[in-house]
């Protein structure tokens, strides 16, 4: 299947902060990867903030997070968001404007959690941060709206959202949903899905970003790449997970094995729509202001998710 053209509106919008041409000759540091994401995405954050009940910063299980609550009363679903970035960027500021629109279009209370980020805090400590918050709401269901629980994630955020997805299968815990955008789900290094080599460069993220974050992320173990719940597409069995709504943009470099997971996924019995949205690229849910497109497949996704949290209401 031919690409797509790349969205207007996001072309433009890439343009405006002079990420539109090649890669820098030299990889920048950690520290310039995190001011780098930390402007684009507060840059392109809903402004004014989605308007939602009073947002709280707190701790659970040790981590910090950030809880927002719906402005309804009454029973609510509740969603963990983990936040993407490679594992090496992004926090909670990031994508606040992502948690607000998911509290105010699901009613849903959201619980973002600052999990510790690589290099400095190196593989299991992400995922070890998400399942412990996760575990804490799903233990106190009644002080988080009540309702059924969900998991989501964008990118690394995806991947840590599967792994604990496949955690709370193991624990025989309940888990409504879970809405995975553009996941990254295979970290052997150098994997050669199609996806990689016809968007390598050209769309934000590069294949040789994937895979120095990848180092970055497994540090000293790379073999835990080659298994879940670090890759969970390699998982020795998909069976009984929560049923998944699973979102692609045609023009990244993760394109394909996020749709691999879909399908397998299906293949496994689990109920999963999965999504190949044309002209978008990486990280497109943090655009859903500056682009028709985007905001069309960031609605059609969470109202997915929402059946799946509310189905008497589907």
């Amino acid at each position: 299947m031919p690409l797509s053209p790349i969205d207007p509106q996001i072309a433009a919008l890439l343009k405006q902060f002079g990420v539109d041409g090649p890669p820098p000759a030299t990889a920048p540091t950690v520290e310039e990867m995190r001011a780098g994401n930390r402007m684009l995405s507060l840059a392109v954050a809903p402004n004014p903030p989605i308007e939602v009940a009073p947002v709280r910063d707190d701790r659970l299980a040790g981590v910090p997070v950030r809880i927002y609550r719906p402005e309804a009363a009454g029973p609510a679903p509740a969603v963990v968001f983990l936040h993407g970035g490679g594992f090496i960027v992004g926090d909670l500021d990031t994508h606040d404007g992502v948690c607000r629109r998911l509290c105010r279009d699901l009613g849903a209370v959201v619980v973002s959690p600052d999990y510790r980020l690589a290099p400095e805090h190196p593989f299991p400590a992400a995922y070890d941060d998400c399942l412990a918050v996760a575990r804490h709401v799903a233990d106190h269901l009644a002080d988080f709206g009540g309702g059924p629980l969900a998991v989501a994630g964008d990118s690394a955020g995806a991947n840590l959202a599967a792994g604990v997805a496949l955690a709370f299968r193991d624990e025989a815990r309940p888990l409504a949903a879970q809405l995975l955008a553009y996941p990254v789900m295979d970290l052997r290094i150098g994997r050669d899905y199609p996806s990689r080599a016809e968007c390598a460069t050209g769309y934000l993220l590069t294949t040789d970003e994937v895979d120095n974050d990848i180092r970055l992320y497994l540090a000293d173990d790379l073999t835990a790449g080659t298994r879940a719940p670090a890759s969970p597409l390699l998982a020795e069995s998909l069976r009984g997970l929560a049923p998944a709504v699973i979102g692609c943009g045609d023009l990244d470099p993760l394109r394909d094995e996020g749709l691999a997971y879909a399908d397998a996924l299906a293949a496994a019995g689990v109920p999963v729509t999965k999504h190949r949205y044309a002209g978008l690229i990486h990280g497109f849910i943090n655009y859903d202001t500056h682009s028709q497109a985007v905001d069309a497949a960031v609605t059609q996704m969470y109202t997915e998710l929402g059946q799946l949290l509310r189905p008497s209401t589907a």
